[in-house]
């Protein structure tokens, strides 16, 4: 079986944050989901765990960092073409969100990216295997 990944983040408003991913396409997880937490399928191996700050909090003694001030993880997304990474970040700004960086384009290397309602920083990366340079 491969290895699954459960990106825990804090949330203010829990069902803004849904209302926001579910805007992207990605489904919630009822299983896994009550006034604390969300279970976010971002895909069968990739889940986001939205968890309201306070709850959040009982997982750790650290602080909880304000992901609009600082910056603790970028969290990178593989899309299938150009075209997914673009169409994903027009629905991140439909939603609330907002695109902190320009696009790149290294030619066989495209990305983007958005924040969502509490800041947390998503890249969105499409790479063409068959251009990438025999050195990069």
């Amino acid at each position: 079986m491969p290895q699954q990944i459960f990106v825990n983040l804090p949330v203010k408003d829990l069902e803004r944050s849904k209302a926001f991913f579910t805007h992207l396409g990605y489904s919630v997880n009822p299983q896994f989901t009550n006034e604390q937490a969300a279970c976010i399928v971002i895909s069968d191996t990739i889940y986001a765990m939205l968890l309201v700050e306070p709850f959040f909090q009982t997982f750790t003694k650290k602080a909880v960092v304000d992901a609009k001030q600082s910056t603790e993880v970028l969290l990178c997304l593989s899309c299938d073409s150009r075209e997914h990474v673009d169409a994903l970040v027009a629905k991140a700004l439909e939603a609330g969100g907002q695109a902190p960086m320009p696009k790149q384009d290294y030619g066989f290397m495209y990305g983007h990216g958005f924040e969502d309602l509490d800041g947390h920083q998503w890249e969105l990366s499409y790479m063409d295997m068959s251009a990438v340079p025999a050195q990069f």
